[in-house]
């Protein structure tokens, strides 16, 4: 759903804020949830970013 919680402004599907404020995730599962997986399920992708420096 794209809209804005009228009382803060934050939109309702930004997940990544919910994400970030779980406490019960360690940075290795943030890790791997921004970015670690689909390093690993795209392989060139991960290759690409490698070369630069990324």
């Amino acid at each position: 759903m794209r809209g804005r919680d009228p009382e803060n402004g934050q939109y309702f599907d930004d997940t990544k804020r919910y994400i970030d404020a779980c406490e019960a995730l360690s940075e290795q599962d943030r890790y791997k949830i921004f970015e670690g997986n689909a390093r690993r399920v795209y392989p060139r992708l991960d290759a690409r970013l490698k070369a630069q420096g990324k």
